[in-house]
């Protein structure tokens, strides 16, 4: 099933509360690359910057957002997709406007973690994201990001190699 941009951020907003309360955006979804916005307003932190956790958030969603849509395009998948790690680095502080984008740069990558899925019903993909505000970089944000098929049993703690 082809999932749209419009139909991307509803889903965000009706299955992951805080994408509503940050005002979260999906800007573009193309398959291989998704980008997500969110205004200073809902994000603010004391400084009249935003908020990092927010920052850090927009970045995982990115990241989440491109394998559930990529997933959601495969016949019959009922896969659960969580953030097993991850590390942010910010650069700037952010004034205004701020968006996250991943992109599948690794044309390997989605063929191995697709193999890995339907083999053992367990996927992780490794995946970045650059935070920028008016045009400028200001974060990085690096993930791991497991699926697992719903329709088998749940993997259990340790199940999940780091490697």
């Amino acid at each position: 099933m082809q999932t749209t941009g419009r139909e991307l951020e509803d889903y965000l907003h009706a299955h992951i509360p805080i994408t509503a309360a940050m005002q979260v955006r999906v800007v573009a979804w193309e398959g291989d690359s998704v980008t997500l916005a969110a205004p200073l307003a809902p994000n603010i932190n004391h400084r009249e910057t935003v908020f990092g956790g927010s920052a850090s958030t927009l970045c995982i969603l990115s990241a989440w957002a491109l394998i559930h849509g990529r997933m959601r395009q495969l016949e019959g998948t009922r896969a659960r997709i969580v953030i097993q790690r991850n590390t942010m680095e910010y650069l700037k502080p952010i004034q205004g406007e701020f968006e996250a984008t991943c992109h599948l740069h690794d044309d390997a990558a989605w063929p191995r973690f697709l193999g890995s899925y339907e083999r053992k019903g367990l996927a992780r993909l490794i995946l970045q994201s650059q935070l920028t505000s008016a045009g400028e970089t200001v974060g990085k944000f690096e993930g791991a990001f497991v699926a697992f098929d719903l329709s088998r049993s749940a993997p259990e703690a340790g199940e999940i190699s780091p490697g």
